[in-house]
């Protein structure tokens, strides 16, 4: 019984841990953040791929993307990042807002623009755009080089 006892005090702390984290969380970023963070999508290394990119950020978070052109309009884009939730959410988002845009359009996209669909972003963790949009322009350059990015 008093094992059990035990796992039933343990299992409480842990219940009220994760309550505590999931409060912070909320207080912290937006709903978007999180479901893009906690749910990403178009993350992973893509097998054949036109522009890829790799940066290391000022955080030690470092994101590669990868890019599939078809034509003149970006086909597809994934990600990969050892980063945190932000910067997570941050690749996730931005690969989704590429899609379908030329290499000149997606080029145009800044860390603003990426701050803002994801209804913000705490200042702390905007460095995650920065390093995100960076990598993006990397990949661009990769695949498409002397600027030569299609119409716009």
């Amino acid at each position: 019984m008093t094992e059990q006892a035990e796992m039933n005090g343990l299992d409480r702390w842990v219940i009220a841990l994760q309550e505590e984290i999931l409060r912070r969380e909320q207080a912290m970023y937006s709903a978007k953040v999180l479901e893009e963070a906690r749910q990403p999508h178009n993350l992973g290394v893509m097998d054949e791929f036109d522009g890829y990119g790799l940066v290391f950020g000022s955080c030690g978070d470092t994101m590669e993307i990868f890019l599939r052109v078809n034509g003149e309009r970006i086909e597809s884009a994934s990600f990969m990042t050892d980063g945190c939730g932000p910067t997570v959410a941050c690749g996730s988002i931005l690969t989704r807002m590429v899609q379908g845009k030329s290499p000149a359009e997606a080029a145009a996209i800044e860390a603003a623009e990426l701050i803002l669909a994801l209804d913000g972003l705490p200042p702390e963790h905007i460095h995650c755009a920065t390093l995100a949009v960076d990598t993006l322009h990397q990949a661009i350059a990769n695949c498409c080089p002397e600027g030569n990015w299609g119409s716009e």
